[in-house]
């Protein structure tokens, strides 16, 4: 039997990024072929999808982890962190992975499962392009599937506690950068230039009016500029200033109405101080929308294992889960990885760690699930 503590360490130790991923797949894909089930590589350049046939592919459903780590380092100073700097498995996808091979590897020894299984395992969620490749590379032509389910970890929920809902449930994620171009000169004489530092500034407090005026109340909503860039220097005004920024929000409608917004503002400032500028935006996540029967599917599944919330409400992060359920109904849900230590750091957070006590809970939910009726 697979030590599944030891192997989520063993993949803590060992991160991989992106659509890099080499041994992690690798070392999946080993114990699922020992166990019998039939392996396809390379499904998005490193992903990995492994078939139980128990059933018509009619019914059959599909089950995806995600396999990437973070691109920053570890602070963490246990036996088995990241030895490799640079690298860290600090959103839990370690644990995400390990727990869906656990659950092939029980599913794998039951013969009273009468369902087809897809468990996908995912390159390159954090940059929001993995699942597109997948799908791109025929994942939905290739293991057909009546629906697809995915489960991420929660710092500060309790074990055993589950959260999801039915519709909107995590944001969209758009990106933008905004290129002011002025003219430079004397920090003494500013008359004589055209100074984008002034032209951004009014950019960045009238962004801050779309959510507040050009969106209803009840229309969540974020836009946050996370960069102001400068060629100038202490005694220099600068000819050029770069902003870029992040937007959320939950519906294709909100993410319009922001862009919009955005451009007639980049475009009023600039006429107004006499500035010239160009916008780029682009969305690098869709908003995640659970189906109703799915989450009702994937409820019962959780509530065999512990304690659910049904109705948890919207999240504020993105999953690139989503771009699955552009294409196939499923849902989505959130598993606790309790209140204390590493557990209860944030995601993304250089302190954290996926709690190896969840592991049981999160393989017993695989198996539920995949014993559910529709």
């Amino acid at each position: 039997m697979l030590d599944l503590t030891r192997f989520r360490r063993d993949l803590h130790t060992h991160p991989e990024i992106g659509f890099d991923l080499v041994r992690t797949p690798r070392l999946i894909g080993e114990q699922l072929e020992q166990a019998g089930l039939e392996v396809t590589r390379g499904i998005g350049k490193s992903g990995l999808v492994a078939t139980l046939r128990r059933g018509p592919e009619g019914t059959a459903f599909g089950f995806r982890a995600d396999m990437d780590a973070l691109p920053i380092d570890e602070a963490n100073t246990f036996a088995h962190r990241s030895d490799t700097p640079g690298k860290f498995h600090g959103c839990g996808h370690d644990g995400h992975s390990t727990m869906l091979l656990g659950a092939a590897l029980k599913l794998a020894d039951d013969p009273t499962l009468k369902r087809t299984i897809h468990f996908i395992f995912q390159p390159d969620e954090e940059n929001g392009n993995g699942a597109a490749a997948m799908i791109a590379d025929g994942l939905f032509d290739r293991f057909p599937m009546s629906a697809i389910f995915g489960l991420h970890n929660m710092p500060g929920m309790p074990l055993g506690h589950f959260a999801t809902q039915s519709g909107a449930f995590c944001a969209f994620e758009d990106n933008f950068e905004i290129q002011i171009a002025g003219q430079g000169g004397h920090a003494s004489m500013p008359d004589k230039g055209i100074d984008p530092i002034v032209t951004g500034s009014a950019i960045v407090l009238q962004l801050q009016s779309i959510v507040s005026r050009s969106l209803p109340a009840s229309k969540h909503a974020v836009v946050s500029v996370t960069e102001f860039l400068t060629d100038g220097a202490r005694n220099i005004l600068p000819s050029n200033v770069v902003l870029r920024g992040d937007c959320r929000g939950f519906s294709s409608e909100v993410s319009a109405t922001i862009e919009t917004r955005m451009r007639a503002i980049v475009e009023g400032v600039c006429a107004a101080q006499g500035a010239a500028a160009t916008l780029k935006y682009s969305t690098s996540f869709r908003p995640l929308k659970n189906n109703p029967e799915a989450t009702a599917t994937i409820v019962s599944a959780a509530r065999e294992v512990g304690s659910v919330d049904a109705e948890f409400g919207q999240v504020g992060f993105s999953e690139d889960f989503a771009e699955f359920l552009t294409h196939r109904p499923g849902a989505f849900i959130l598993m606790g990885n309790g209140l204390d230590g590493p557990a209860a750091m944030p995601l993304h957070n250089a302190s954290y760690d996926f709690n190896d006590d969840a592991l049981d809970h999160g393989v017993a939910f695989w198996v539920n699930l995949a014993h559910q009726s529709t």
